[in-house]
């Protein structure tokens, strides 16, 4: 019983010395897949300096090793504020990913609605509408559009009042009578007719128009120059 525990528990110790020569044996390995891989380093480390030293003499530049510390020193103090730098640059560029479809419909919609005011003439229209703005400005000098630019709204305002309603229908009148006229059949008035004429109820009335409006313009004009 004694020989058989004492069998057992040399097995038991073989098979421990077995895994802990694997075990020595693989941090070996790994000991020398460190150190080839530290030599390739150090040749790549070197054929890169000498490469970097040899080009930054063709340049004739000259790199002072205290600034380069500096510089390190400086990227590493600033670790966390780059951190923060690449932070807001990957929010940008989510942000990015989630505007680019947006934009591509609203640059879509914008293609529709030019395609339909092309179809429409206005693009166009603009083109042909350039000659006369070259003909304006050529017909203008420099005092015209100083002028223009001091009476712009008393323009505004003579546009406003005589686009009302009452002004359109009293101007639209006159076309329509003006072009009633036969301009090439007048009929000749005498001294005798037309104190005739003066006497009926419309010439009257016109009279009365012409005097009021006469009078009218005068206040007006009184009031503006005081």
């Amino acid at each position: 019983m004694e020989e058989k525990q004492i069998n057992d528990r040399l097995d038991a110790l073989e098979n421990k010395i077995d895994l802990l020569l694997e075990y020595v044996n693989k941090q070996r390995l790994n000991t020398s897949v460190v150190e080839d891989l530290a030599g390739d380093l150090g040749i790549i480390g070197k054929d890169f300096y000498d490469t970097a030293v040899e080009e930054l003499d063709k340049r004739q530049v000259e790199i002072d090793p205290a600034e380069v510390t500096d510089l390190m020193i400086s990227f590493l103090r600033n670790i966390e504020n780059f951190k923060v730098v690449m932070n807001t640059f990957e929010m940008v560029i989510d942000l990015t990913k989630e505007i680019g479809p947006m934009a591509n419909e609203a640059i879509i919609d914008f293609t529709k609605k030019l395609a339909v005011l092309e179809q429409k003439g206005y693009f166009e229209l603009i083109k042909d509408f350039g000659p006369v703005i070259d003909n304006i400005v050529e017909g203008l000098t420099p005092q015209d559009m100083k002028d223009l630019a001091e009476n712009v709204m008393l323009i505004l305002h003579t546009v406003k009042d005589i686009t009302q309603p009452n002004m359109l229908k009293s101007i639209d009148n006159a076309v329509h009578m003006y072009a009633s006229i036969e301009t090439e059949d007048i009929p000749s008035y005498s001294i005798w007719r037309l104190l005739k004429e003066m006497n009926s109820p419309e010439m009257k009335k016109a009279i009365g128009f012409g005097i009021t409006f006469m009078k009218n313009m005068s206040k007006t004009t009184e009031n503006t120059n005081n």
